[in-house]
């Protein structure tokens, strides 16, 4: 049974597409970006103070700094700053050819080293892959390739006790998990932890029976996995077990991603899409693009700094 929560509107701007959001703890701010924009943006849990910070090159995904800033994949090369709207320091450059593939989903685990899944965008040689940039010591950044064989690499979350790593292939709808030792961030025993049904040929937004595919997601302290189903209007919260806990519809057909924030870590923030979407879809859902946020009786897990020497 799908619940209707009541969903606020963090700003009434729309963009294009929603990514990545976090809450900053000391801040008390959510930051997304806004992938093809070329943006970062933060704004208070009402959405005041909005700021946003142009990019040179999409911004896939971004995290907090344990020094200050942000860590940013950007389409050619992950980057540091150490304050808001400051010069992009070089971290790393990522194997791959930024003509085909780009920086998606990421973020830290819990000693700082920043991973970052890609997108295959031509979608015809499974080269998006999910790689671990670790900045801990002084020198270059170890990058080390995590997992592969896929298309558009999202999802990414640990469990609460950080040994158990899950990783979405949005368009093969499958959410993958692995053991995971964090000491020596080395990944064991692949599973698949979910499996939807493939979109409907001919699909358009009014059929509902499309539950849509994995993208974003999230944990909360008991370890439940939440999804964004793009193109399926809905955030789903599983079990560890995979046993399907509840969904929640959104305000927009294409949720991307959800994050906990707020004093309590109980306010579910969700980006949502615009870019792409038919005429029809955006009358039904003009919202799309927004940040919306709904309380939840569970806290989530709060957000791993990136360390770098």
């Amino acid at each position: 049974m799908i619940q209707h929560p009541a969903w606020q509107t963090l700003h009434p701007t729309p963009y294009e597409l929603g990514e990545s959001p976090f809450w900053h703890p000391q801040e008390q701010l959510l930051y997304w970006v806004d992938i093809p924009g070329k943006k970062i943006l933060r704004a208070q849990a009402d959405g005041g103070a909005l700021q946003v910070w142009n990019m040179p090159s999409e911004p896939g995904c971004i995290a907090p700094a344990a020094s200050g800033g942000l860590v940013i994949a950007l389409r050619h090369g992950v980057f540091s700053a150490r304050t808001w709207g400051g010069a992009l320091e070089p971290v790393a450059v990522l194997p791959y050819d930024p003509a085909t593939v780009r920086a998606n989903d990421g973020k830290c685990d819990a000693l700082g080293r920043f991973w970052v899944g890609t997108i295959d965008e031509p979608k015809a040689s499974r080269a998006a892959a999910l790689f671990s940039i670790d900045a801990r010591q002084s020198g270059q950044a170890v990058v080390q390739r995590q997992a592969g064989d896929a298309l558009t690499g999202n999802g990414l979350a640990w469990a609460p006790d950080d040994r158990t790593v899950y990783w979405a292939d949005t368009p093969h709808h499958i959410v993958h998990a692995w053991d995971y030792a964090l000491a020596s961030n080395a990944l064991s025993a692949h599973r698949t932890f979910l499996q939807f049904a493939p979109k409907p040929v001919g699909w358009t937004f009014e059929d509902a029976s499309y539950q849509g595919r994995p993208d974003g997601a999230a944990v909360d302290v008991m370890g439940n996995y939440w999804v964004a189903m793009f193109e399926g209007g809905r955030i789903c919260q599983f079990a560890p077990d995979g046993a399907l806990l509840a969904q929640y519809a959104t305000p927009a057909q294409c949720p991307t991603m959800p994050c906990f924030g707020g004093p309590d870590m109980q306010t579910l923030f969700v980006t949502t899409a615009r870019h792409g979407r038919s005429a029809g879809e955006l009358a039904h859902f003009p919202e799309s693009g927004c940040v919306f946020s709904t309380r939840v009786s569970v806290p989530g897990l709060a957000v791993n700094f990136y360390a770098a020497a």
